[in-house]
């Protein structure tokens, strides 16, 4: 596909979702599928990674899922939370202190690969032979892995959290073949200044030849993309903006 502004089409911030729910493989793997209106490429998908909120509910995170098939992928958002999101009126002030501790005991590898290894295995079954992943939070964790074995072609991470810097960062590009593009912000405590710094040492500058991108969206906090307060410009902008060069890099790379 060639690049350009007018070919990729935009975030929608209302409405309705167009996809449905699905549940994929013998296992019956819950998930959200957005399939593209017109002609697409049957053998490539977009996997969608979700942060730790509501797992594949959330009109945000199935809009956005929508969108990335009027770019023209289908585009999957596996449930690798197991039914069990964290509800976002946690992040109220008002609520009592969410134990993430506890949550995050339920919530390792052991528990949220199985599934997501299901779909993969499911989607291959359909013959899916390219795979994008975008991953949000708690999901760029698991692009990252998908990566670094190598189970995905392009990945994409919006304010990733629980990776270990330069541990991580070092071990990409020692393993994966996976171009990688991240999308940072300003105050980010999973991805905060060091890492982003780090990334740029380790990957940039032509060091990674799979290719690597980093965008930085000012003002903008942690969670910006599916959880951001889109009354402020900047944080709306970041959100369009992560999502442009998502689209874009997908669309270079895959």
């Amino acid at each position: 596909m060639n690049l350009c502004s007018d070919c990729i089409k935009g975030v929608t911030h209302d409405g309705n979702p167009e996809g449905r729910p699905k549940t994929l493989g013998k296992h019956g793997i819950r998930t959200y599928i957005a399939i593209p209106n017109d002609e697409y490429r049957k053998g490539q998908v977009v996997l969608f990674l979700v942060d730790a909120f509501n797992c594949i509910e959330g009109d945000r995170k199935q809009l956005l899922a929508d969108d990335f098939a009027r770019n023209g992928w289908k585009t999957v958002i596996p449930d690798i939370l197991n039914g069990d999101g964290i509800p976002l009126n946690a992040l109220d002030p008002d609520s009592p202190p969410f134990d993430w501790a506890t949550w995050l005991l339920r919530h390792g590898s052991e528990q949220t690969r199985p599934p997501l290894d299901r779909v993969l295995a499911a989607l291959k079954g359909e013959g899916v032979i390219k795979i994008g992943a975008t991953g949000y939070c708690f999901g760029g964790r698991y692009v990252f892995d998908l990566a670094l074995e190598n189970l995905i072609d392009v990945a994409a991470v919006s304010h990733p959290s629980l990776l270990k810097s330069p541990e991580d960062l070092e071990k990409y590009a020692a393993t994966s073949k996976a171009p990688l593009l991240v999308n940072s912000c300003t105050f980010d405590v999973a991805f905060p200044h060091k890492a982003q710094h780090n990334a740029d040492e380790i990957l940039g500058n032509g060091k990674f030849a799979p290719g690597y991108s980093r965008e930085y969206f000012g003002g903008c906090t942690h969670g910006f993309v599916l959880k951001g307060d889109l009354s402020d410009p900047k944080v709306k902008a970041g959100k369009e903006g992560a999502f442009a060069a998502a689209v874009a890099w997908f669309k270079k790379n895959l």
